[in-house]
């Protein structure tokens, strides 16, 4: 898989609910060990799934979580060691037309923006997730807010499937989701929809022999399932990380959230800024399970996050 550049680094992932930023020391063996781990819900993917535009408002709340990560890496580099930055967006900058106009505004930051295809988020997802997984077939799912990438592979090579869905749980909620709580014929639809979209995907690559030891899902929704199961009052990425996720406990999950918005909020081990998109989050994933044919998923706190700092490492 190539060998590795040591050195500080630093990755940003400008999703479609969420802007995150992992800074991390990187050795020639690919080891990293994290110095500073920061997330803000800024919803930059706001309407993009109606309008096919980012709001004025969305890109000032990702500017101002910037803004935040920034002083948080100046403080990093007084320490002495240069910081290599890569900035990169996902769904709802892929979607808007007006993504030129979020990468000038960040570029005036000298915060230089990729906007990534959804196969190059898959691959950096896989690339992250792996390395937990030595000599194993995986499948890894990243369930973003505009959209979901898998990638299938033996952990340590290159995945030989990669494919982005325009499946996320801030889109889903948009378009199915009208009353509070959904009602059942909103999230019937919304399941409906799901499996139209990825079925036939899914049905042909289990019909060519995609085995699997193990479904590895990433990111918020994934990580939320532990957190709710387990009712964590404060979030411990340590418990969360590599903890399996049941069927029936992601059932149980989901009922749990399936209330009322503002009861919504007050749930122990849910983000209260997550809670308008989550009860589609866990839809997602339990459609997930059925698509894949398997009967529980790991999540996993090594993400895109992690796979930008691998990728950059090794290219830079």
């Amino acid at each position: 898989m190539g060998t590795f550049n040591p050195g500080r680094y630093a990755a940003i992932d400008i999703g479609t609910v969420t802007c995150r930023m992992l800074v991390a020391d990187v050795d020639s063996e690919g080891r990293i060990t994290q110095l500073a781990k920061k997330y803000a819900i800024c919803n930059l993917g706001e309407e993009v799934d109606a309008t096919g535009r980012l709001k004025p408002e969305a890109m000032d709340r990702v500017c101002a979580a910037l803004d935040s990560y920034q002083a948080v890496l100046r403080n990093l580099e007084a320490e002495g060691a240069p910081i290599t930055v890569t900035t990169m967006a996902t769904s709802a900058a892929r979607d808007a037309e007006n993504g030129a106009v979020f990468q000038e505004r960040l570029a005036l930051r000298g915060l230089p923006l990729s906007i990534i295809p959804g196969t190059e988020e898959a691959a950096l997802s896989f690339l992250g997730a792996a390395s937990d997984f030595p000599g194993q077939a995986i499948l890894v799912a990243d369930i973003g807010g505009g959209s979901t990438e898998i990638a299938y592979g033996a952990a340590g090579q290159n995945p030989s499937i990669l494919h982005s869905f325009n499946i996320g749980c801030r889109r889903v909620t948009e378009r199915f989701f009208h009353s509070d709580p959904p009602s059942p014929a909103e999230i019937e639809a919304a399941r409906q929809w799901i499996r139209e979209t990825w079925g036939p995907y899914f049905d042909g690559w289990m019909a060519e022999g995609m085995a699997f030891d193990q479904l590895i899902c990433v990111a918020g929704t994934a990580t939320t399932a532990v957190s709710v199961r387990d009712e964590m009052v404060v979030y411990n990425s340590e418990k969360v990380h590599l903890s399996p996720v049941t069927g029936d406990e992601l059932g149980a999950v989901f009922r749990k959230l399936d209330i009322p918005l503002a009861q919504r909020r007050k749930v122990v081990g849910l983000d209260p800024g997550r809670a308008p998109v989550i009860v589609a989050g866990m839809v997602i994933l339990q459609e997930l399970l059925r698509a894949a044919q398997t009967w529980y998923f790991t999540a996993s706190e090594s993400d895109i996050l992690k796979g930008i700092i691998l990728h950059t490492a090794r290219t830079a």
